[in-house]
């Protein structure tokens, strides 16, 4: 029977007990080690891919913004860099120049400078001449201590300068390491997308790309084989035959016109053109396309003007959306505007409703 006991508790703690915890592992497996998109939630409906994937375009597009703020930093502490760099270059050849200047002027003292100058006097065959030598030597020894004076200065600049640079060089740095983590958000958030856009049929992918301009997708169609016809109405001063509002100014015109040519544009982080966008770099375009130079990011945009309510909104406002101000867009009237989405969806004519609004600037 203690035999019989013995086979029964090897029996049970053995292969079954085992089984049992491999079993539980897998499990926990399952749920924790392959806790990603293509294993998480196997089971969400098409509301809940597109939610999940709203909420990934949107952290994606802040990080967008970041990134774009972190590369005109970027730039412009390289562009100051090279400045620098190259003053300090001109300052060294300078300096260099005033060196040898200087080391002639000493030789030169040097070898006239070995005899007192009483003896020089009595022996002197001319002393009326001597007297002027003297007085010449004099002179260049007060210009060789403002030649001493003057490379003590330009050494200092440089030194100046070398530390200002060095100053910038390590802002550079930090500004490209800032630019290393957001492009690895970047690309982690619209991967994460794109895995669970792929769960959807094609059908249902097609209906996603489209349901962010309800509303607006008769107009944007018609709109889009129009192209910038808008800026010849806006000009004339009128609403003209389109029927759509005319803009304020002619810059106005010709930025909103720029953003109707461009419907149909991939969205592209990072990207301001010419046909290819992100949010921020649409409308920076349009205005560049007018003469007017506006900042990279979001942040920066929705202070480059006058701001105005949105019951003031006229064609050619840019209209921003969400409490960080992550998105961009141009009004074109009628409650509408056009902006660069999202990488499921091209510049497109959408209704300014449908994302929660944050503001709006006037560029003037």
């Amino acid at each position: 029977m203690a035999a019989h006991r013995r086979t029964r508790q090897r029996s049970i703690g053995g292969n079954t007990a085992r089984t049992a915890v491999t079993i539980a592992l897998a499990g926990a497996a399952t749920a924790t080690a392959f806790d990603g998109v293509g294993h998480a939630d196997p089971q969400l409906s098409p509301a809940q891919v597109k939610a999940k994937v709203d909420t990934l375009y949107k952290e994606a597009e802040v990080a967008t913004e970041k990134y774009n703020g972190a590369e005109e930093k970027a730039k412009t502490a390289e562009k100051h860099l090279r400045t620098l760099r190259d003053e300090a270059a001109r300052k060294e050849d300078r300096l260099n120049s005033a060196r040898e200047a200087l080391g002639s002027m000493a030789a030169a003292q040097y070898r006239s400078g070995g005899i007192d100058p009483a003896v020089q006097l009595a022996l002197s065959d001319d002393p009326d001449r001597y007297l002027d030598g003297a007085a010449f030597a004099e002179r260049v020894g007060t210009r060789q201590s403002a030649a001493v004076a003057g490379v003590r200065k330009q050494l200092r600049e440089i030194e100046q300068l070398r530390g200002a640079a060095h100053v910038e060089l390590t802002s550079l740095k930090a500004r490209q390491a800032e630019l290393k983590r957001q492009k690895k958000t970047i690309t982690g958030k619209l991967e994460a997308a794109r895995g669970l856009l792929a769960r959807l049929s094609p059908a249902e992918r097609t209906h996603y790309a489209e349901q962010g301009a309800e509303g607006g997708q008769q107009r944007a169609s018609r709109s889009s084989t129009r192209g910038p016809a808008p800026a010849t109405d806006a000009e004339a001063g009128t609403s003209g035959s389109s029927g759509r509002t005319a803009a304020p100014t002619s810059r106005a015109a010709e930025a909103v016109a720029f953003a109707y040519a461009k419907l149909g544009s991939p969205y592209v982080w990072g990207a301001t053109g010419p046909n290819a966008f992100d949010c921020s770099g649409l409308t920076q375009a349009a205005y560049r396309s007018a003469g007017v130079s506006l900042p990279r990011t979001t942040y920066a945009q929705i202070n480059a003007g006058q701001r105005v309510s949105r019951s003031e909104l006229q064609p050619g406002d840019l209209v921003f959306f969400y409490s960080g101000i992550s998105h961009v867009g141009i009004y074109v009237g009628d409650g509408q505007m056009i902006h660069a989405p999202n990488p499921s969806a091209p510049v497109r004519l959408a209704p300014i409703d449908q994302m929660p609004f944050a503001g709006a600037t006037r560029v003037v």
